[in-house]
C-alpha cells in the first residue's frame, strides 16, 4: 500500500469529529517534516498525536497512526467487559494459564500487592494459542482516567506496547518493537547512559540516512548515534545531538530519537528522523505559546487550552519540565551533557541486519519468533477500527520491563542486569535505608539468590533533574502552569 493509500485508509477509519493535520517543524531550522494530528470527537474528548518522516505524506501517515492508537484504544476500552476478583480467586475459576500473575508484570518496588488483593481485570489473548488471559486493567489502559474499575491500581498506566497498522501483523510488530525498545534501553541511556557510541565512519549507510546526517551537519548539529542493545537480534539504538544554537527553543538540546528493529538500517533511519521530530515536538508541547500560535491552525490554542486540567498532571513531571522550560540554554546544556558522552565505540556494521524486515508480516514473524524462542509469552488485545480497515494492538510481554528509573517498576530482568553490573541501586538481603523490596515470584527469587531490594533514594538522586527525559506532562500544560504561577496561581 502506498503512503497516499495508507493516509486515506486512516482518514476513513477515524470517527466523526474535528480532524486537523498540521506541520510544526516551522519551530525548528531543520525543516524535517513533523506533523501534529488533532481530533476532537463529539463527546468532547480531544486526541493529539505527532508523526514524522522524510516527506510530509510520510509524516502525516505517522501522525494518523499514532492518533489511531489513542482513538481506537479509547473506543474499545469503553466496551471491554470488566472482571472483579483477586488473583487467587480467578486462578481457582480459570486456571493458572488464564490469569496473568502480577508479580511477572513489573510491579513498583514495595508494592502492597498480594494474591488475595481485589483487582479489576480485562481479557487479552495469548498470541500463540488464542487462549483468553485476564490482566489487571491498568496494564492495558493508557492513562489513569481511562480506568473504569474501582479497585486499587497496581501501576501508573502508560502507552507502552501500543501499535497501529493497516493489518494486525503490522500493528503487532509495531507494538512488540516498542516493548523491546524500552526494555532494552531503560537502563542504558538518559541518566543511565553507558556511553556506547555507534561508529558510523566508513559504514555502509543507506542513502536516506547519509542525506539526513549531512543535512543536520550543515545545520551545525553534531548527531551522536548510540547503541542500547542487540538482544533478540534486534538493533536497539538511539540518537542525540549537540546543537550549539537552538534559537528560542532551548528544550531542543534535550531531544532524543529511539528505535528498535531487526534491521539496523531501518532502526537508524527511524532514530535519526525521530531526533528531529523530538525537537519540534518538545518545542510545540512545552515551549512558548507565542511560538505555538505561529504553526498551529487559527484558534487552536483558544479551543484547546480551556480543556486543560492541571490537576490531572503527574506532579513530578510537570514541576520538572517547568524548571527546564525556565532554564537558560547554558544550564540546560550542562545538565544534559552526560547523554552525549562516549565511553567506547561499536561498529555500526556489527549490528543485526534483516533483508525482509521492511515487509510488515515478515517483520512481525521475526519478532514473535525471537521472543518465543527466548521463552517469552505474548499477550495481545486487537482493537481495530469499526470498519476493520485499520488496527491497533495492545501487547503485553510478561518478563520484559519498563519505567524502572521513573516509577521504580522492576522485576527479575532489570534486577539481574543491575546485579551483574554491581550497581549499588540493587542488592540481595534486607533492604538498607532508602531501599524497598523488589516484588518477585518465588521462582524468580530463587534464581536471583534470595530476596532483593532497589534503592529508591539513590535512583531519585541519579535521575535528579533529568526526570523530564523519562516522563513528560501533557501538551501546553507547562506554559499554562507557568502562566498561573506568574499571575498568582497555585
Amino acid at each position: 500500500m502506498s503512503l497516499r493509500e495508507a493516509r486515506e485508509t486512516y482518514l476513513r477509519a477515524m470517527p466523526q469529529g474535528e480532524l486537523e493535520l498540521f506541520r510544526i517543524d516551522g519551530l525548528d531550522r531543520l525543516s524535517v517534516p513533523v506533523v501534529a494530528g488533532s481530533l476532537r470527537v463529539p463527546n468532547g474528548l480531544w486526541f493529539l498525536s505527532y508523526g514524522y518522516g522524510s516527506t510530509q505524506e510520510e509524516a502525516e501517515v505517522s501522525a494518523l497512526g499514532e492518533l489511531a492508537e489513542y482513538v481506537f484504544t479509547s473506543q474499545a476500552l469503553g466496551t471491554m467487559p470488566l472482571f472483579e476478583g483477586s488473583y487467587s480467586e480467578l486462578v481457582q475459576s480459570r486456571g493458572a494459564r488464564g490469569v496473568a500473575d502480577p508479580l511477572t508484570l513489573g510491579l513498583p518496588v514495595g508494592s502492597p500487592y498480594h494474591p488475595d488483593m481485589p483487582l479489576t481485570w480485562v481479557e487479552m489473548r495469548r498470541f500463540a494459542t488464542g487462549e483468553r488471559v485476564l490482566v489487571p486493567e491498568e496494564y492495558i489502559v493508557s492513562y489513569p482516567e481511562q480506568r473504569r474499575g474501582r479497585s486499587a491500581s497496581l501501576i501508573t498506566p502508560i502507552t507502552n506496547g501500543q501499535g497501529a497498522g493497516l493489518s494486525f501483523s503490522q500493528a503487532l510488530a509495531h507494538a512488540l518493537l516498542e516493548i523491546l525498545q524500552r526494555d532494552g534501553n531503560g537502563l542504558q541511556f538518559r541518566a543511565m547512559d553507558q556511553g556506547t557510541v555507534l561508529d558510523l565512519e566508513g559504514a555502509d549507510l543507506p542513502a536516506s540516512v547519509v542525506s539526513l546526517l549531512e543535512h543536520y551537519r550543515r545545520a551545525g548539529i553534531e548527531v551522536v548515534a548510540k547503541l542500547a542493545s542487540t538482544e533478540f537480534g534486534i538493533a536497539n539504538v538511539y540518537v542525540v545531538g549537540n546543537d550549539p544554537n537552538p534559537g528560542e527553543q532551548p528544550l531542543m538540546v534535550t531531544s532524543c530519537g529511539e528505535a528498535a528493529d531487526p534491521d539496523r538500517d531501518r532502526a537508524l533511519r527511524k532514530a535519526v528522523l525521530e531526533y528531529a521530530a523530538s525537537r519540534s515536538r518538545k518545542a510545540f508541547m512545552h515551549g512558548p505559546l507565542e511560538a505555538v500560535n505561529r504553526v498551529a491552525p487559527a484558534g487552536y490554542l483558544n479551543r484547546f487550552l480551556p480543556l486543560l486540567d492541571l490537576h490531572l498532571e503527574e506532579t513530578r513531571a510537570l514541576n520538572s519540565m517547568m524548571e527546564w522550560a525556565s532554564m537558560p540554554l547554558s544550564v540546560l546544556r550542562k545538565l544534559t551533557s552526560s547523554t552525549l558522552h562516549c565511553r567506547h565505540k561499536v561498529p555500526f556494521g556489527s549490528l543485526p541486519q534483516s533483508a525482509v524486515a521492511g515487509e510488515p508480516t515478515a517483520r512481525c514473524a521475526q519478532v514473535v519468533e525471537r521472543l518465543q524462542a527466548a521463552g517469552f509469552d505474548i499477550l495481545v488485545a486487537d482493537l481495530p477500527a469499526e470498519d476493520g480497515s485499520a488496527h491497533v494492538v495492545k501487547a503485553l510481554v510478561p518478563g520484559l520491563e519498563v519505567e524502572t528509573m521513573s516509577y521504580y517498576r522492576i522485576g527479575e530482568r532489570n534486577l539481574t542486569r543491575l546485579l551483574s553490573r554491581g550497581d549499588p541501586l540493587v542488592g540481595l538481603g534486607a533492604p538498607p535505608e532508602g531501599a524497598l523490596p523488589v516484588r518477585l515470584t518465588a521462582e524468580a527469587q530463587e534464581r536471583v539468590g534470595g530476596p532483593a531490594w532497589f534503592n529508591v533514594r539513590l535512583a531519585e538522586q541519579r535521575v535528579g533533574r533529568l526526570y523530564p527525559l523519562y516522563r513528560e506532562p501533557s501538551d501546553h500544560s507547562v506554559q499554562m502552569a507557568l502562566k498561573s504561577r506568574r499571575y498568582g496561581g497555585a
